[in-house]
């Protein structure tokens, strides 16, 4: 199924995680465990991270979303990157995609990899979403951001980049992780004025180690609250309080997203079941 299909059948409730390829060929037979906790929740899809410049965790990608469909019964988006790619390494990767039996992509630039130059053919998230429209027959969801882009210089552009993205064939969007909702609802509606109607899915990572929330903060520029702040200030030195008071605020954040209507809520996993589990559990029966 499309996500397309799933977001207008269920009709603002779609819950959905992320997760990524183990590193280790070794690491890759415990993705069942992950994944059989991730099931029990009930997830709309659950998207897998693609590995840039040849990597071998695009492998990984491919083969995981193909467990995820076919032995779990959940809609795999499969992450495709285009920055180190020439079109017949992305119709290769296409066509493995398609052979899968998968049926949603999320197209993304990608970031810069030392180890493997640009190719200059797909530069933005824009153009990869494009060819991928005029030649294959997925549903193509992008990334959009909230707090803008790193490399935006400023909202408007963001705002006019992000348009001709879903003028190029994206058909869903999930934003970047964020602390504060209210960033979250002016984002939508500037979406919103630019004539910008996909549905926009605000993502969420659950944090809940001080070192974690830092790096977090320093690799995508997200904005902490002061009331997050205090949280760490406080608990940073007791890791379990740490965490029981990260996810708390993450529960908050998504109710408060459901309360106000948001498309549903797309969760950064980061291949932790205990914090899927517990948000589930924590918002099972505002969601079902």
């Amino acid at each position: 199924m499309k996500l397309t299909e799933i977001y207008e059948k269920k009709q603002n409730k779609v819950i959905s995680f992320e997760i990524f390829p183990p590193k280790k060929d070794e690491e890759l037979e415990h993705i069942d465990d992950t994944l059989a906790i991730l099931a029990e929740c009930k997830p709309d899809f659950i998207s897998v991270t693609f590995g840039a410049g040849g990597s071998s965790n695009n492998n990984k990608t491919i083969e995981i979303a193909r467990k995820i469909k076919d032995d779990y019964k959940i809609e795999p988006v499969v992450h495709l990157t285009g920055m180190c790619y020439n079109k017949q390494e992305i119709d290769a990767f296409a066509k493995a995609i398609a052979d899968a039996g998968i049926e949603n992509i999320m197209a993304l630039r990608g970031d810069e990899n030392p180890n493997a130059a640009p190719k200059g053919v797909f530069p933005h998230a824009s153009d990869l979403t494009a060819y991928l429209r005029e030649n294959y027959d997925f549903c193509i969801s992008g990334a959009c951001y909230p707090e803008i882009h790193p490399d935006s210089p400023d909202r408007v552009s963001e705002i006019r980049n992000l348009k001709k993205k879903v003028d190029a064939g994206a058909t869903v969007l999930l934003s970047q992780l964020f602390f504060d909702n209210e960033m979250f609802y002016r984002f939508t509606e500037d979406c919103a004025i630019a004539g910008i109607d996909v549905p926009i899915t605000p993502g969420i990572m659950p944090v809940t180690k001080g070192a974690q929330i830092k790096r977090m903060v320093e690799l995508c520029g997200a904005t902490l609250p002061e009331r997050y702040e205090r949280i760490i200030r406080r608990f940073e030195n007791n890791p379990d309080a740490l965490f029981d008071a990260g996810m708390a605020y993450c529960v908050s954040q998504i109710i408060d997203l459901m309360a106000r209507g948001t498309d549903g809520v797309h969760i950064y996993t980061m291949n932790n079941t205990r914090i899927a589990r517990t948000i589930c559990d924590s918002i099972r029966n505002i969601i079902r």
